[in-house]
């Protein structure tokens, strides 16, 4: 009984973690506790973020734009939208600021013409890092929204 109520424990713990929106979502492929395992490609680029900052970019609107493309092409396809960040900042702050990069890459897809039903977004802040490195490189690599097709 202890040990269920452990697991129980920790799972709620886990999950707890993610914050994901009113626009629903989970996320890609589930790792342990329902953490997605982090990815690196996929139909839809991937869009990277300046430090400390939910802004888009020239060239993070053209992949946007990319994205909206593939998106009006496979018109049966969702799309959560996933907003992580590197290791840096207190884990509540990069929950937030991964909930404003997932809502910016939202935004302008929405603004392109993709339909609110088809988009979700959650963030996983610092949670799931696609380079596990501690250095700039690594940094730049984790700071962004993923774009998980369903």
């Amino acid at each position: 009984m202890r040990h269920l109520i452990l697991v129980s424990m920790i799972s709620v713990g886990l999950l707890s973690g993610c914050c994901a929106s009113k626009m629903g979502g989970a996320g890609a492929g589930a790792g342990e506790g329902n953490i997605p395992v982090a990815s690196d490609g996929g139909p839809l680029t991937d869009v990277h973020y300046a430090f400390d900052s939910s802004a888009l970019d020239a060239t993070a609107k053209d992949i946007l734009a990319q994205n909206a493309a593939w998106l009006k092409d496979n018109a049966a396809k969702t799309v959560t939208v996933e907003g992580h960040c590197d290791e840096r900042g207190t884990r509540e702050y990069n929950m937030a600021l991964g909930e404003r990069r997932a809502r910016s890459s939202y935004d302008y897809l929405r603004g392109l013409g993709v339909a609110a039903e088809r988009l979700s977004t959650i963030s996983y802040g610092e949670e799931v890092p696609l380079d596990a490195g501690h250095d700039e490189t690594a940094w730049a690599r984790n700071r962004r929204a993923h774009f998980a097709v369903k």
